[in-house]
């Protein structure tokens, strides 16, 4: 296909295809590969970590060799990546697409990593090293379930959002209240949408019983296919609970399960609640931006002919 598209520092005509857990991103995407030179591009927070493909639903090795694939399963346990730098290494990869003649696709459901390549992130002040300092001191005195009750003091509506282990997470919002006096929450409605507008979006949902029904299958499918197991082999490489890797949904459950803290019964349910909450938290994410093209998964022909209109209007 002679179509090309733009990419540069304007984030105008960059392709994201996004929807919340569960709704099939992933076979959409690869459904575009058949009829576009489309190379994706990863825009999922947990699909980083190269030691849970399972649990975090990584593309399996045959999908991923259909297309290109990038920014998948790249990072260790013990390293974060941030929105900012996500922003960063996706820009790199969408230029070498773009070089190559293919179209960059990002596709993933953590906003916070659109907003950050649209350049919408929320405005706050670079934290002073002294306080960051003295609250991962405190973190690893007390421990993260101690600092979480804290956070709950001063934010209890981002606390309500994260699990009480997660450190990474925890600390970043304390030092964030410590240095500027705001909650984290509060900063994060500082965030505009408006930037948004200039990518262009693709979305895929369902009604809510349907999506929490495939959410169950999806789940009992991951256990079937070893994620006990995958979170036992991560768990000998990297014994440490408070790990970046580990902060994802059902890793926590599954940890609490081979640590003999639950049963497998009780870990599955909490990660199919966790997994709910967290859908329905992406809608209302997506909800709130403006010009997405609502589809039904499945919807391939609907798909190919946004995406090739889009194509269309790009051509340079």
């Amino acid at each position: 296909m002679a179509l090309t598209i733009r990419v540069d520092n304007d984030p105008t005509g960059w392709i994201c295809l996004v929807g919340a857990t569960g709704t099939g991103k992933t076979a959409a995407a690869l459904a575009l590969a058949e009829d576009f030179p489309i190379t994706v591009i990863n825009a999922d927070s947990r699909q980083v970590y190269r030691d849970l493909p399972i649990v975090t639903a990584q593309p399996s090795p045959g999908e991923q060799a259909r297309c290109p694939h990038r920014l998948y399963g790249f990072l260790d346990l013990q390293e974060s990546v941030s929105a900012g730098r996500f922003a960063r290494l996706a820009r790199l990869e969408m230029e070498a697409c773009q070089k190559k003649g293919r179209v960059p696709l990002l596709v993933g459901g953590t906003g916070l990593y659109l907003r950050a390549l649209a350049g919408g992130l929320a405005p706050i002040p670079e934290i002073p090293g002294k306080i960051r300092e003295r609250v991962l001191r405190e973190c690893a005195e007390t421990g993260p379930e101690v600092l979480h009750s804290r956070l709950a003091g001063v934010d209890p509506v981002y606390a309500a959002r994260i699990h009480p282990r997660d450190r990474q997470r925890i600390t970043r919002a304390l030092e964030v209240h410590a240095a500027t006096g705001r909650s984290f929450s509060w900063w994060h409605a500082k965030q505009g949408f408006r930037n948004m507008a200039s990518l262009r979006i693709v979305g895929l949902r369902l009604p809510r019983p349907k999506l929490h029904q495939r959410l169950d299958q999806r789940i009992e499918t991951m256990l079937g296919m070893g994620a006990v197991q995958e979170i036992k082999r991560a768990w000998v490489k990297c014994p440490d609970p408070d790990a970046p890797g580990f902060s994802g949904i059902g890793c926590r459950e599954l940890l609490d399960f081979l640590r003999g803290e639950t049963t497998l019964e009780q870990a599955r349910d909490r990660w199919l609640c966790r997994t709910r909450a967290y859908a329905k938290r992406q809608e209302t994410w997506f909800n709130n931006l403006q010009d997405v093209h609502w589809l039904t998964p499945g919807d391939d022909q609907g798909l190919a002919g946004w995406l090739h209109e889009v194509l269309r209007n790009q051509q340079v």
